[in-house]
């Protein structure tokens, strides 16, 4: 019933391929106008909005390397990298 479309970004000016799923997807949830931007541009859009993220220097307490963590370290809690972290999650399972 549905098929590939090639439409162009009204951002980038690129192509971009409207999948026969996406317009089926889009049939279901009622919406009548195709997108007008690729992707990448719809997360560009959608990110520009959203404030940029504090990061907070802190030291692993694992491996005492560097770490940069979303939360303001607190006194006597142990505070760990990405990689100890996985690590660690890993060692869980």
């Amino acid at each position: 019933m549905y098929e590939d479309k090639t439409l162009i970004c009204k951002d980038c000016g690129n192509e971009f391929v409207f999948t026969a799923g996406e317009q089926e997807f889009y049939a279901e949830k009622g919406f009548e106008n195709e997108p007008q931007r690729c992707k990448t541009c719809r997360d560009a859009r959608k990110n520009a909005a959203k404030p940029a993220r504090e990061l907070f220097d802190a030291v692993c307490a694992r491996c005492g390397g560097p770490a940069k963590v979303p939360f303001k370290p607190r006194e006597g809690r142990d505070v760990f990298c990405s990689e100890c972290f996985a690590a660690m999650k890993a060692e869980q399972e």
